[in-house]
């Protein structure tokens, strides 16, 4: 199973556009059941083939519990539904993500989140720390960006878009989490193990005692490493496939109506 290419050239057109309708439903339905959710808000958009620039997202209004393949929404660059939906679409919710997938043709999708560990990072000083194995994924590659107030006006996109530069994941501070993928799975992976250092990071400092950072040049091959880009003697490239093959399953058991 491959994850890092988000399309198939040999596939007509709807036929990509169900296969990525099915991920990205299976990516709500796991942010749902691993707990960060923020009721009906945030996003998770996913790019569709093709020279429309057109994108999924979730129907506004809906609990990520609820969404499917086929109740996901098709939206425009500016967030507006393309073809006729019973549901309403949050135009600005899509601010931040049409931002960074106009910049970022890699960022096929857009992952969005509010959870109470990622808050409570983003509002302090020194953000993420490398403070375990799964945080060094993201040692210097993360982006900040600093807090404006709610997402709703344009002129902040363009820092937006600084900000992450070419990171996969973005902390914006006082707010939340963003991660962004080649596909939703890897964005979604991502996401999971940003959100797992977060907790990580809270529960270490509520100890109260001194905490251990490695040297820094041993974050950096830890990141290279994670990343598959360090020698090694031994290399494990099918990690991440075989961690969302898995998580498949799991839907496929408790939750099979996504692919609906």
């Amino acid at each position: 199973m491959t994850t890092s290419v988000p399309t198939t050239a040999e596939q007509p057109l709807a036929e990509q556009e169900l296969r990525l309708r099915r991920e990205l439903a299976a990516v709500y339905r796991l942010v749902a059941h691993f707990r960060m959710t923020d009721l009906i808000f945030t996003h998770i958009s996913l790019r569709l083939p093709g020279p429309d620039h057109h994108f999924l997202i979730n129907p506004y209004g809906l609990l990520f519990e609820e969404i499917t393949a086929s109740n996901l929404v098709k939206i425009d660059l500016d967030g507006n539904p393309v073809d006729p939906t019973p549901y309403q679409v949050n135009p600005a919710g899509f601010v931040i993500h049409s931002a960074i997938h106009a910049a970022r043709p890699d960022a096929h999708c857009v992952l969005h989140t509010h959870t109470k560990a990622g808050c409570a990072v983003a509002a302090q000083r020194d953000g993420l720390l490398p403070l375990n194995q799964m945080s060094m994924e993201f040692h210097n590659r993360v982006g900040y960006h600093d807090y404006e107030g709610v997402a709703l006006n344009l002129d902040e996109q363009q820092r937006l878009v600084a900000d992450i530069g070419d990171h996969p994941a973005l902390i914006l501070r006082n707010h939340g989490l963003l991660t962004v993928g080649e596909s939703a799975a890897r964005a979604f992976l991502r996401m999971y193990y940003l959100e797992k250092a977060c907790e990580i990071q809270v529960t270490a400092q509520s100890g109260g005692g001194p905490l251990i950072v490695p040297p820094a040049d041993v974050c950096e091959y830890t990141a290279q490493q994670l990343a598959g880009e360090a020698e090694a003697d031994f290399e494990d490239l099918d990690a991440y496939d075989l961690a969302w093959a898995a998580l498949l399953r799991m839907l496929d058991r408790t939750c099979p109506d996504y692919k609906d």
